[in-house]
């Protein structure tokens, strides 16, 4: 099992930064490829970001290409979710996960894991 927690949602006027972070614990955090999704209201969760195991590998959803960084900290056992340039449409309960793949396996969350409980990004504009 690989338990996680994020931390960092809140609110944030539309242009502004936030940073989420992700804790893992279990199972040995670094084989496995970690990422983001979200879900806003009334919406199917979504795949935004994944970075493989070393960290080599980094994969974005086109929506927040050039936007956002996806980072991770093995000796930490965390993963980052750097958001510059919010959108109000970034509004949602943003989703740690992880999987010991990495590729179209991330396009589908019904295919992933493991999930924290998420938290809440609001972005006013």
């Amino acid at each position: 099992q690989v338990q996680l927690v994020e931390s960092g949602g809140g609110l944030v006027q539309a242009g502004g930064s936030l940073r989420l972070s992700c804790a893992a614990s279990g199972r040995t955090f670094s084989r496995y490829a970690m990422g983001w999704f979200r879900q806003a209201p009334g919406k199917e969760r979504e795949f935004v970001a994944v970075i493989k195991w070393g960290g080599g590998m980094r994969d974005y959803a086109d929506s927040v290409k050039g936007r956002f960084t996806i980072s991770r900290d093995n000796a930490k056992d965390t993963v980052y979710l750097q958001m510059n340039s919010l959108k109000p449409e970034d509004t949602a309960v943003y989703y740690c996960a992880a999987d010991p793949t990495y590729g179209s396996t991330w396009r589908s969350a019904g295919d992933i894991d493991y999930w924290g409980k998420g938290t809440l990004v609001t972005v006013s504009s």
